[in-house]
């Protein structure tokens, strides 16, 4: 076992670092206010290969493998959440699921531009009544020859309304339950596609988030992923995918929290003292650390398990579960270690709190997790 990081590992890690802190720090606070998708910044990290980390470079890819994934993940989070649930949706849910399962012509039209950044992408699973419950889609795509029309809604699309291609899970045939669901990539500007207004949100505010709305859309064959019925096997391992970057994202929230309650520990004074010299203060800042190296592990293993070929299910829903409980209860304790101070902007923690609580949420509930958790163990 070897827990050290290599030296392209740190210098991958360093320079998503250098890139937050240079970047993605000014303005952060004034984007999270205005609801403002970082548009110039997510350019520059298409630019930097942020985009498309673990595409192949045949198709304009970085190459990297899934460590250095998650390295970049923790690194952009610490500052900007908002900023990297883009990269983390653009990497595990679109890119990844087009080089698994899409054609070599899918791949050469749309992969190459999505791993650049040129194109952002979306995944649209999420339903009003279907969230959780992934078999029960209403949206349809009905089969006539060499299309299909599309009808339904999608609601919680991250990158709504800025995507120029968005992966649509619908029913083909609801005789065959989650055997007759398909998969489809639809353009932006695809007539009878509509996007609703934006999501006013708690946290990741910089986020895009919307409702669409799928009437009479028609989409060509061509443009269906993967082949007939296999559209539920295909997101459902893309969301495994995507539990690790949502890890990585939860896990970046609390250490970014943790760093900052350090940093004002060692400056705050009361009776007579730092903070960080009285044993309450004390404490907490150990089990914060000691809860975040936890979750560091459990993000680490699972994406080992995907680099090294293995089935990363069990491992990717832990990752996610544990990091996500971690970032919502730290990024409290940073605020109560702050004091007054963590309930203003000005402090950081405050948004990083708020940023926190949607990683129990997307990509598959902390209650969903210990449904995968569970199952897994009782089939070993």
């Amino acid at each position: 076992m070897d827990f050290k990081l290599s030296e392209e590992h740190i210098m991958i890690r360093d320079a998503a670092r250098d890139f937050a802190q240079t970047e993605l720090l000014p303005g952060v606070i004034e984007r999270d206010n205005k609801q403002e998708f970082p548009q110039s910044l997510v350019k520059k990290m298409g630019e930097l290969g942020f985009l498309g980390i673990m595409v192949d470079p045949k198709y304009g890819g970085s190459g990297m493998d899934a460590i250095s994934y998650v390295l970049i993940m923790e690194e952009l989070s610490k500052i900007d959440a908002s900023a990297s649930v883009i990269v983390s949706v653009n990497n595990s849910l679109v890119c990844y699921g087009l080089e698994a399962y899409g054609s070599e012509e899918q791949k050469q039209k749309y992969l190459t531009k999505l791993a650049t950044g040129e194109f952002v992408g979306a995944f649209c699973l999420s339903e009003p009544e279907a969230g959780s419950d992934a078999t029960s889609q209403a949206t349809t795509a009905i089969d006539h020859g060499d299309h299909y029309i599309i009808n339904g809604t999608k609601n919680w699309i991250t990158n709504g309304g800025r995507a120029d291609v968005y992966i649509v899970i619908a029913q083909t045939d609801r005789d065959k339950g989650s055997h007759g669901i398909n998969a489809f990539i639809v353009e932006k500007g695809t007539e009878g596609f509509h996007v609703g207004p934006k999501e006013d949100k708690l946290g990741i505010r910089g986020s895009d988030t919307h409702t669409l709305q799928f009437n009479d859309v028609k989409v060509s064959k061509e443009n269906r992923i993967g082949v007939n019925g296999s559209g539920f096997r295909f997101a459902m391992k893309t969301l495994s995918g995507g539990r690790i970057g949502i890890a990585a994202q939860a896990l970046g929230i609390a250490s970014g929290a943790y760093e900052l309650a350090l940093k004002y520990s060692k400056q705050r004074k009361a009776f007579g003292t730092e903070i960080c010299n009285h044993q309450a203060i004390a404490f907490k800042l150990a089990d914060m650390y000691t809860d975040i190296e936890a979750a560091r592990m459990l993000v680490m293993k699972a994406a080992w398990d995907k680099d090294q070929g293995l089935n990363y299910d069990k491992s990717s829903a832990m990752a996610k579960l544990y990091a996500s409980k971690v970032a919502m209860e730290h990024t409290v304790e940073a605020v109560q270690i702050h004091g007054g101070n963590g309930f203003v902007k000005d402090y950081h923690v405050e948004r990083l709190m708020r940023d926190a609580k949607i990683t129990q949420i997307y990509e598959g509930t902390s209650e969903i997790q210990k449904i995968v958790i569970s199952r897994s163990l009782i089939k070993e």
